[in-house]
């Protein structure tokens, strides 16, 4: 039952980073201007109009309304009068973003309800993981681990919304998602009863391990870039995406030219698997996932973003590193190679 909870938390995690990619993708980030309500709503509003001020309306404490372009925070309950009291409102200070839009609203409620879903799968897991405390203790230690960086990283989101998307936080926010990923696929590898038959050389290990370096270090490219596209959406709009990336930055050049690299070693890990006959079988399914990665890349460079490709592109990324990173797992479990 606990490895069950361990590859249904590590779903629920992919469910996020597909929410959180959907969500920046749409540029939903700031649908819901606070946390962890939703305009102090536990279920966002549909219409603008819910978020305005009506005489002779009940308002309950920390409900959140739109007044001149400021958001306003009822103190407590009550029910309005015929003209506005200020008394019984309060500014939001966390920021000063005051916006609606439903589509974005509820894109970002979606996201946190998955981040929430997969909160409580952990917590379960975690739960669970008292029945190895005798056999493998560390299996307790980093299932409650987890649990403390799933809190973090909920804690890291509610800071992106108080930062108003600050870019720097948002590169955090995903490598956070990632370390978290690396924890349960560890939990999962170890909580395996069957050992593995593989074999392994002390360079192949190593070149590995660098490997999963240059994936990440891709990774943070890649959100750099997202970061020069969602300016470039700022100052041209959502109907321009054929010149979102007309004149890229130097990131964008370093991040399409640090592809090769990372291809080139991961082909030659696939050379040298297949050579001496190491075991991981794995690395074939890397290659497909490298191939379809280059190829949203391509779709958004050269065909201006189609639908979806922009979650697509992250999550492949996400599968590279998960798939690298369990094969490193195996390795460690694996066999010397003598000859």
């Amino acid at each position: 039952m606990y490895r069950k909870f361990v590859k249904i938390s590590l779903i629920l995690v992919y469910l996020v980073i597909i929410a959180g990619a959907i969500v920046r993708m749409t540029g939903s980030g700031m649908g819901c201007p606070d946390w962890p309500k939703c305009f102090g709503h536990f279920i966002p509003p549909t219409e603008r109009s819910q978020l305005e001020w009506h005489p002779n309306q009940n308002f309950h404490e920390g409900q959140v309304i739109i007044v001149d372009e400021t958001l306003q925070v009822a103190v407590s309950d009550f029910v309005s009068q015929e003209k506005f009291q200020s008394e019984n409102w309060k500014l939001y200070t966390k920021h000063d973003y005051a916006k609606f839009n439903a589509l974005h609203t509820w894109v970002e409620y979606i996201n946190r309800l998955c981040g929430a879903l997969a909160g409580i799968a952990v917590f379960v897991m975690a739960l669970l993981s008292f029945k190895k405390w005798r056999s493998k203790k560390r299996i307790v230690w980093l299932s409650w681990l987890t649990v403390f960086l799933m809190g973090f990283q909920a804690w890291l989101g509610a800071t992106v919304v108080y930062s108003v998307l600050d870019p720097i936080k948002i590169t955090v926010h995903m490598l956070m998602a990632l370390v978290i990923v690396a924890i349960l696929l560890y939990l999962l590898s170890v909580s395996k009863e069957k050992r593995t038959q593989k074999t392994k050389t002390r360079v192949f290990q190593t070149v590995l391990a660098v490997a999963i370096l240059f994936t990440l270090i891709q990774i943070a490219l890649g959100t750099q870039v997202r970061q020069f596209v969602d300016e470039q959406i700022d100052l041209l709009g959502y109907a321009a995406k054929s010149e979102w990336l007309s004149s890229p930055d130097f990131v964008f050049y370093m991040h399409r030219s640090f592809s090769f690299l990372v291809l080139f070693v991961n082909l030659l890990l696939w050379w040298q698997n297949r050579k001496l006959k190491l075991g991981f079988s794995m690395f074939d399914s890397l290659l497909i996932l490298f191939g379809l990665e280059i190829l949203t890349g391509v779709l958004m460079y050269y065909f201006d973003f189609p639908f979806l490709t922009q979650p697509i592109h992250l999550l492949l990324a996400t599968a590279i590193f998960s798939i690298q990173f369990y094969i490193l797992l195996e390795c460690f479990r694996a066999k010397l190679k003598i000859n």
